[in-house]
C-alpha cells in the first residue's frame, strides 16, 4: 500500500513539473509568436512601401521618355506636305 501511495505521489510530482515545464514553454512560445507576428507585419510594410516606390519609379520613367520623345520630335524639321509637292510640279 505504501509502494502505491508512493507511485502515486511521485507521478504527480512527476506531472505537476511537466505541467510547469508545458506552461512555461507554452508562454516562451507565444513570446515568440509575438515576435513573429511582428516581424511579418514591418516586412508586409516595407514590401508595400517597395512596391509603391517601384510603381513611381515606372512612373517617372515613363514620364521621362514620353518628354524626351516630345523634345526630338519639336527638333526635327516639319514633314513635307504631299499637296505642296504636288503644287510645285
Amino acid at each position: 500500500m505504501w509502494k502505491k501511495l508512493y507511485e502515486m505521489v511521485k507521478q504527480l510530482l512527476r506531472l505537476t513539473e511537466e505541467a510547469q515545464k508545458n506552461k512555461a514553454e507554452l508562454k516562451e512560445l507565444r513570446e515568440e509568436m509575438k515576435i513573429l507576428s511582428s516581424v511579418v507585419q514591418r516586412l508586409t510594410f516595407e514590401l508595400q512601401r517597395r512596391a509603391d516606390r517601384d510603381q513611381h519609379e515606372r512612373e517617372k520613367i515613363k514620364l521621362e521618355v514620353e518628354n524626351r520623345l516630345l523634345r526630338f520630335e519639336r527638333r526635327l524639321p516639319p514633314a513635307k506636305r504631299e499637296v505642296d509637292d504636288k503644287e510645285m510640279d
